[in-house]
């Protein structure tokens, strides 16, 4: 499809502010401190309140790690416009719906206006519907201040969208959205360990409880603690877990590959056993978050009307505790304690998380050009062989179709499980949360020794096509 059907994006995109692209690559330090400073001003979104908005929990803990949002604040959207828009543009892409050729510059660009009308769109969107729907129905915000509200996230969504920019033009390290996950599961992981407020006369966090225990003389207390609170065994899965994933991260079939245009030279094509990385926890945790919230409207406005059907969305015990219904099976177990105490649901939970890991797991390699087929094609067009076989589409293609559907399967089931279980293990950030973080913290890790590559030997760049 050739981009002059995108014209009227085009034009669009040409009235939406931009961050320009330095002139020229900045020092390591530099783009460092500038990903600090745009970390910081994200950061501190988070603590402005939106207009007579108080919120006292955070309600959608899924969306808020996945998203790296803080309800009630100019964050409350996080990065889900961005990441919404991009996501649909690469589907489009990557299902053949909308072909591009990204060898053409024009293509290119109309690519980029293409994420960046879809991504403004959602921004409007979203803040409507969040406003609506969250602020005025289950916050009960008056409703003459609203309007106030939606204007104040569709400037703080834009302001975050610029955020990200100034960092994938080249002003900081690594992306924008990466970049507020990491952060946003991370400071949840300090407050987990550190947090001195106290709650029912014992502190949140695990070291001061720690040291709470201590000094009465109970310290086994702080081994599994009530109500989901930071504990020694969540600790322990916590770093159980991070070293899992290190380890599977590693795990990975070298396929022997060789330049067709040039002789002797040889390199590996690797494939990870988790091919699609955090993808499918990263959409079945806002599937989930969003069945959560749209279940708990209904839920809440079948009790008002009295439907007969209330009690099969949601139902609440004496203590307004939620012990049944569609929404209980959807949220799982928040704790060991009511893992062991209803395996029933521990056990649905897990499988659900599983399955539906597997199956995004699937839709995701197909839909966004990961597939065995799409792989050939690069390989193909970058004159890239599998020596002992024809450089053709089909026959690379046969080859690379032993191992990707395989572990699209096994990656997918291994980090759906993984997600489940953590949860009700109490790690800290949550199972979802551990993931991406883990995940994120390993590429900026190995973009930043590329980085110190590079500046001890400046020709690398121009392998690794940047200068």
């Amino acid at each position: 499809m050739s981009s002059g059907r995108f014209s009227t994006l085009l034009r669009i995109s040409q009235y939406v502010p931009e961050i320009s692209s330095p002139s020229r690559k900045p020092a390591l330090k530099i783009r460092l401190l500038w990903t600090l400073l745009i970390l910081v001003i994200y950061l501190s979104m988070g603590f402005v309140p939106l207009y007579r908005v108080t919120v006292s929990a955070q309600v959608l803990p899924l969306y808020q790690i996945i998203f790296a949002a803080q309800q009630g604040t100019l964050t409350s959207l996080g990065i889900g416009p961005i990441v919404t828009g991009g996501l649909l543009a690469e589907i489009l892409i990557g299902s053949d719906l909308i072909r591009l050729d990204f060898s053409k510059p024009e293509d290119r660009s109309a690519f980029t206006a293409m994420v960046k009308v879809f991504t403004l769109a959602f921004i409007v969107v979203e803040s409507v519907a969040y406003t609506v729907g969250m602020l005025g129905f289950y916050y009960h915000v008056p409703a003459s201040a609203l309007p106030i509200d939606a204007l104040q996230l569709i400037l703080a969504g834009f302001v975050v969208y610029m955020l990200d920019q100034a960092i994938q033009k080249g002003w900081g390290v690594g992306s924008g959205v990466s970049l507020f996950i990491l952060a946003n599961v991370a400071l949840i992981v300090m407050v987990d360990l550190f947090n001195p407020v106290k709650v029912a006369g014992e502190y949140f966090g695990l070291v001061p409880f720690l040291v709470q225990a201590a000094l009465s003389g109970d310290v086994w207390r702080a081994v599994v603690r009530a109500n989901g609170y930071p504990s020694l065994v969540g600790l322990g899965a916590t770093v159980g877990f991070v070293l899992l994933l290190i380890y599977l991260e590693g795990i990975r079939i070298e396929v022997p590959v060789a330049s067709s245009q040039y002789r002797g030279i040889t390199g590996t094509y690797p494939i990870k056993l988790l091919y699609v990385s955090n993808v499918p926890v990263i959409l079945v945790g806002a599937l989930l978050a969003n069945f959560q919230i749209l279940t708990s409207w209904w839920a809440s406005w079948a009790r008002t009307s009295g439907a007969w059907y209330a009690a099969a969305l949601a139902q609440y015990n004496a203590q307004g505790q939620l012990v049944g219904g569609l929404l209980y099976y959807l949220i799982g177990p928040q704790d060991l304690q009511q893992a062991i105490a209803d395996p029933l649901l521990t056990v649905i939970f897990v499988v659900i998380m599983t399955l539906l890991s597997t199956a995004f797991a699937v839709v995701w390699v197909e839909m966004s050009g990961m597939s065995a087929e799409k792989a050939a094609d690069s390989l193909v067009k970058a004159q890239v062989a599998i020596p002992g076989f024809r450089s053709t589409r089909s026959t690379v293609g046969m080859v690379l179709g032993r191992w990707i559907p395989t572990v699209t399967l096994l990656g997918g089931a291994i980090v759906g499980f993984i997600a489940g279980v953590s949860q009700f293990l109490g790690v800290f950030g949550g199972g979802i949360g551990l993931l991406l973080m883990v995940d994120i913290a390993i590429q900026y890790y190995q973009q930043l020794v590329q980085e110190e590559l590079e500046f001890i030997m400046p020709r690398l760049a121009g392998i690794f096509g940047r200068r």
